[in-house]
């Protein structure tokens, strides 16, 4: 019984980890996508401003993954968190 608390307890710190990381990761992309504008660059002095853009965008773009593996995971930890709070109250019903 009090193994199953303590189960409860890690997966509930594992999940705000993995939240929390979630969250800096969304903020990270918002900060990038602030900076990021929809500009046309026409002079050979703006060749040097398309190029910092295209990186931004594709720094944009490689945080997709990690924003999905992080969502995925935490909507499954929360899910065996409810699963647990749930199996525990209907064991003590």
């Amino acid at each position: 019984m009090e193994s199953l608390h303590d189960l409860l307890y890690v997966l509930l710190i594992a999940w705000g980890v993995v939240t929390a990381a979630l969250i800096c990761v969304l903020i990270y992309r918002s900060t990038l996508e602030t900076r990021e504008g929809d500009q046309i660059f026409l002079d050979a002095a703006g060749e040097s401003m398309a190029n910092e853009q295209r990186a931004l965008v594709a720094r944009i773009d490689r945080l997709g993954r990690p924003i999905m593996l992080l969502i995925i995971v935490s909507g499954a930890l929360l899910l065996v968190v409810a699963g647990l709070w749930l199996y525990e109250g209907f064991k003590n019903f």
